[in-house]
């Protein structure tokens, strides 16, 4: 069942330092939501407090209206909830099959598991790579299984940090046609990407972050187009 994600006034601090400030964001079923900002803005300490291995000082987490702040990062999983790394994180000694599959039986139904596996080994053009071990992978092609093994959880929020790092300019063709099939499934599609490029075509409403606070929040033309913005990222990429 497709699920809001909603976060009011979050604030994370590290001694006296806030990394986050008062965020606000939102992302909605069958939608790409793109958080950017330059490097320790806040994007992976955000991505954290909504997955739930971080507890912000003030604010909330919600899915449809239900509080889950206080919940761990199993339970959201268990809500729906999926994420990628910055970090790529597989199971390097694995298949590709079978780290797909590790994430397809903690998904709603075990019985269902192998032909879920199957249909993403399709769907993602990784069935010539089924059973290559994931630490023989490129960095792109680790990239797209990790986003494969997200995805067999059957989530309805998808978070992806920056899932196209490492990836050339025909993968990330690829992926970003990916993205919008998923948001087209009803999947609430949150995404942190430097590739500007790849922000702006697949992205229906993007939220700039800078010094942990919402700089902007608008269409990728509008984002674009904010003097804020180009000041505090875009004219310095």
């Amino acid at each position: 069942m497709p699920s809001q994600l909603e976060v009011e006034n979050v604030t994370v601090a590290f001694g006296g330092r806030r990394a986050l400030d008062g965020v606000d964001l939102r992302a909605e079923p069958g939608r790409v939501t793109g958080l950017i900002g330059p490097n320790g803005a806040g994007k992976s300490t955000l991505f954290d407090v909504i997955s739930g291995l971080r507890k912000p000082v003030n604010g909330s987490v919600a899915l449809d209206g239900r509080e889950i702040t206080k919940l761990g990062p199993a339970r959201r999983a268990r809500l729906g909830m999926s994420r990628t790394f910055q970090r790529l994180e597989l199971f390097g000694r694995l298949s590709v099959r079978d780290n797909l599959l590790v994430a397809a039986e903690m998904g709603p139904d075990r019985k269902v598991a192998s032909a879920v596996v199957d249909g993403l080994l399709d769907r993602l053009d990784l069935r010539a790579i089924a059973d290559t071990t994931a630490d023989a992978l490129s960095t792109g092609m680790g990239r797209l299984v990790e986003v494969g093994r997200a995805l067999a959880a059957r989530p309805s929020i998808l978070l992806l940090d920056e899932p196209a790092a490492g990836q050339d300019r025909e993968e990330t063709e690829r992926f970003s046609a990916l993205l919008r099939t998923v948001a087209d499934d009803g999947v609430a599609v949150l995404l942190v990407e430097h590739d500007m490029e790849l922000v702006m075509e697949v992205c229906d409403t993007v939220h700039v972050l800078d010094l942990g606070k919402i700089l902007s929040v608008g269409t990728p033309d509008e984002v674009r187009s904010d003097e804020r913005v180009i000041t505090a990222y875009l004219g310095a990429t």
